[in-house]
């Protein structure tokens, strides 16, 4: 089974998977961004895809829900959740003093905003498209760029960690879901995701949404909401909640909803992450 994931090598996504299924690196295939490793999914260039979703300090990670909401029809079938440590790397003789410019995809350096600000003030931060990709280009520099990555980026590429743990905040998780066609069974263990469309943008739309909920005593994990992108106050609400599409409260309060609303997506009924 090929597995696509957000590279190049030495991404968090990478040390996601190889943490947490059993797959060789042979069987792993890096693309430049999310929308790349759907679109190999939707292509069967891969059989599966694992992309970040969310992140407990940032939030949603928006290329992601915009993706599965408006632009596929493949759906999430595992959750996969990982402690993210953020490590400064650089050359080896690179001194804070040296440095001139910070490298990172532009959710790795959210997540360290509060150390950048404290310990490299006046440094411009320059973005990637992963942490991996911010890794090598700092190893192409002449030791006056350092990146913010991962300790497997920085095995790789031939660099050394400066500092380790410079996430704001020690308990930093980030969600990551496996993607593809296939409907996983339940599992006593489980989480549904789906999207809800409304007719128009009027009082009390949210609440007649999550009151199919509450009246099932369904638990929600989160509730998200996200511009449709047809118009300024159009908005589209994203819900996690736990139990199975089988069962029985969950079932009905989708069909509830469908009778309520403009639509409701199914994004995937899949075990949770532990």
């Amino acid at each position: 089974m090929k597995i696509g994931y957000l590279g190049p090598r030495g991404t968090f996504t990478e040390e996601a998977i190889l943490n947490n299924l059993k797959i060789e690196e042979n069987d792993l295939v890096g693309f430049p961004t999310v929308y790349d490793v759907i679109r190999a999914v939707e292509k069967n260039e891969v059989e599966k895809g694992i992309v970040p979703i969310e992140n407990s300090i940032e939030g949603p990670i928006n290329a992601t829900l915009d993706m599965l909401a408006f632009e596929t029809e493949i759906s999430i079938e595992k959750e996969i959740i990982a402690h993210i440590k953020h490590n400064l790397i650089g050359k080896l003789k690179t001194g804070f003093q040296d440095v001139e410019k910070v490298i990172s995809h532009p959710q790795a350096t959210a997540q360290c905003r509060n150390y950048l600000r404290e310990n490299f003030p006046n440094v411009p931060v320059e973005a990637a498209n992963s942490t991996a990709e911010a890794v090598i280009k700092a190893s192409k520099s002449d030791g006056k760029a350092v990146a913010i990555g991962t300790k497997l980026a920085a095995e790789i590429y031939g660099l050394v960690i400066l500092a380790k743990g410079i996430e704001d905040f020690e308990d930093n998780l980030t969600r990551f879901v496996i993607l593809g066609r296939e409907q996983p069974k339940k599992t006593g263990f489980d989480k549904t995701s789906i999207v809800c469309f409304i007719y128009e943008d009027r009082p009390g739309s949210l609440l007649q949404i999550l009151q199919e909920f509450s009246f099932r005593y369904i638990n929600l994990t989160k509730i998200a909401s996200r511009p449709t992108k047809k118009g300024l106050g159009d908005y589209c609400f994203f819900i996690d909640m736990e139990g199975h599409i089988e069962d029985e409260v969950i079932s009905s309060a989708i069909k509830c909803l469908e009778c309520k609303i403009r639509k409701v997506k199914i994004l995937g009924s899949y075990p949770r992450g532990k």
